[in-house]
């Protein structure tokens, strides 16, 4: 019986369990009807990458006060986490269009790219420390990811939402 459709038309066996799994990831193909403003979404990856910028000078500054051995640490400098911020954001927001590509209820499917994303990023921190950096440093980065993530996704969803089907024709 795999690969043969049922009575209401949808496919089981090898295919059902692929349109299952696309399903869930709430994948249906919208293919550029859902995507949103090109203006709005300049406009969301410049609030994305200043606010990130910002949370993470603002968790810096916070941690070499609370954690004042942190003062001077080489990863707290600006150039040596903005680049990273920015190269991170930068794909965090090419990321936003395709997903809306693909899913015609983007915002969920982002929201859990970007928890994975977040956490696989905790793996040069769990390196840099294993290499032996100080744990309040380390933790500190640690946050900074998690500040970016809270700081794009938002941007991303509600400066610049997937559009209707409908408003596309409006909006273009």
């Amino acid at each position: 019986m795999s690969g043969t459709k049922s009575a209401s038309g949808t496919a089981r066996g090898a295919d059902g369990g692929a349109a299952r799994i696309l399903t869930r990831l709430g994948i249906d193909w919208p293919l550029g009807t859902r995507q949103p403003s090109w203006w709005r979404f300049l406009i969301a990856t410049a609030v994305a990458i200043g606010g990130s910028l910002l949370a993470c000078r603002l968790l810096v500054v916070a941690g070499e006060s609370v954690f004042p051995s942190t003062v001077g640490y080489g990863h707290f400098a600006f150039a040596d986490y903005a680049k990273l911020t920015v190269v991170g954001v930068l794909l965090a927001c090419l990321a936003w269009p395709v997903v809306t590509l693909v899913a015609g209820h983007a915002a969920r499917l982002f929201f859990w790219l970007t928890v994975i994303v977040t956490v696989v990023s905790f793996a040069p921190d769990v390196w840099v420390w294993h290499l032996g950096q100080a744990a309040d440093g380390v933790f500190v980065l640690a946050v900074m990811h998690v500040a970016v993530a809270v700081v794009t996704y938002p941007a991303l969803v509600l400066i610049a939402p997937q559009r209707d089907s409908r408003a596309r024709v409006q909006e273009a």
